[in-house]
C-alpha cells in the first residue's frame, strides 16, 4: 500500500499545478481584458453566418445524437486482449489508479471551456461587440468539431479503457483464457480518443491563435499559450492517472484538438479584405427599435438581413 505521506503529497503537487495553471490562465484573461489601442490585430477575424452556422449546427446535431447512442448500451465492446499486445507506453496505464485524478482532470477541463466563455467578452470590451461575436462563433466552432471527432473516433475504434484491461485480466485469472466471460458496458470501450483532453487542446489551440492576432505586441500570447499547453497536459495525464486512457489516447486527443482548433481559427483570418463578413446591432425606429444581421458575400456587395422585427423600447 502507497505510503499516506506520499500520497499527500502527490495530491499537493496536483493542486500546486491546477493553482499555477488557472492562474496563467487568469493572467491570459486580465491581458485580454485590457483595453488596447486601435488596430490592435495584424489581421481582421471574419464569421459567415450560414457556413458557420451550419458546421456548428451539423456537428453539435452529431455529436448529440452520437452521445445519444452511446448511452444506450446497444454499442457491445470488443473484448480487451492481454496486456501484453499493448504498446510498452500504454503499459504505463495498467497500474493502480487515482480515484480523485478523474474528478480533477473534469475540474481543469472545465476551467478550460470556462476560458472560451470568458475570453471573447474580453474582446469585446477590448474591441467591439462585433469582434466579440466573431470570437464566440470561432470558439463554437472548434468545440463542435471537436465534439463530433471525438464521438466519431469512440464509435469507429472501440477501444477498451485501461480498467476495462484490468478486468478483463482478473476474469482470465478466474475463469481461464477460454471460459472468461467479455466485458459488456459501453463505456468501457471508449477509451480513444480522451474527449477531456481533446476540447482542453482545442480551446488552448483557438485561444493562442486568437491571442497572437488580437494581441501580437503583448505578453498575452505566451502566458495563454504557456496556460493552455500546461491545463492540456494535465488533463490529459489526469486521464491517465485516473484509468480513463491509455498515453496514446491522450497524446492523440491533444493533436486532433489542437489540430481542429488552430485550424478554425486560421480559416476564419480575412487578409488583405477591409470588408466585414459579418455583424449584428440595433438602430431606432417609429416605435421602438430593429435588431439586425448581415455579413458580406465575397467579392459582392453587402447584404444585410433582418433578424428581429420590432424591440419596443419603453
Amino acid at each position: 500500500m502507497e505510503p499516506m505521506h506520499m500520497h499527500e503529497s502527490r495530491s499537493r503537487g496536483i493542486t500546486r499545478a491546477t493553482a499555477f495553471s488557472l492562474l496563467l490562465f487568469t493572467a491570459a484573461g486580465a491581458q485580454a481584458a485590457e483595453p488596447a489601442p486601435e488596430a490592435v490585430s495584424s489581421a481582421p477575424l471574419g464569421a459567415d453566418p450560414v457556413t458557420d452556422g451550419a458546421i456548428i449546427s451539423v456537428s453539435l446535431g452529431f455529436g448529440a445524437l452520437s452521445e445519444l447512442v452511446l448511452t444506450t448500451g446497444e454499442i457491445v465492446p470488443q473484448q480487451p486482449q492481454p496486456s501484453s499486445r499493448l504498446l510498452s507506453i500504454d503499459r504505463l496505464a495498467l497500474h493502480k489508479h487515482e480515484s480523485s485524478a478523474g474528478p480533477t482532470s473534469s475540474i481543469a477541463a472545465l476551467i478550460v471551456l470556462a476560458y472560451a466563455v470568458v475570453d471573447p467578452i474580453a474582446t469585446g470590451y477590448r474591441n467591439r461587440a462585433d469582434s466579440a461575436l466573431v470570437d464566440a462563433v470561432i470558439y463554437a466552432e472548434a468545440l463542435a468539431l471537436t465534439w463530433a471527432a471525438t464521438n466519431l473516433a469512440k464509435l469507429t475504434v472501440r477501444r477498451p479503457r485501461p480498467v476495462a484491461y484490468q478486468e478483463q485480466e482478473r476474469l482470465y485469472e478466474l475463469y481461464g483464457m477460454e471460459d472468461a466471460p467479455s466485458i459488456t458496458e459501453t463505456d468501457t470501450s471508449l477509451s480513444f480518443f480522451s474527449g477531456h483532453t481533446a476540447l482542453a487542446a482545442a480551446v488552448s489551440s483557438t485561444a493562442t491563435y486568437l491571442a497572437f492576432v488580437r494581441s501580437p505586441d503583448s505578453a498575452r500570447p505566451w502566458i495563454t499559450l504557456s496556460a493552455g499547453t500546461a491545463l492540456t497536459a494535465f488533463v490529459g495525464v489526469q486521464r491517465v492517472r485516473a484509468g480513463e486512457h491509455f498515453p496514446t489516447d491522450v497524446i492523440a486527443a491533444a493533436m486532433a484538438g489542437a489540430g481542429i482548433g488552430l485550424l478554425v481559427a486560421h480559416l476564419h483570418r480575412m487578409d488583405g479584405s477591409s470588408e466585414q463578413p459579418l455583424w449584428f446591432g440595433f438602430r431606432s425606429v417609429t416605435g421602438g427599435g430593429m435588431l439586425e444581421l448581415g455579413g458580406a458575400l465575397e467579392g459582392k456587395a453587402k447584404v444585410r438581413s433582418q433578424v428581429a422585427t420590432r424591440v419596443p423600447t419603453r
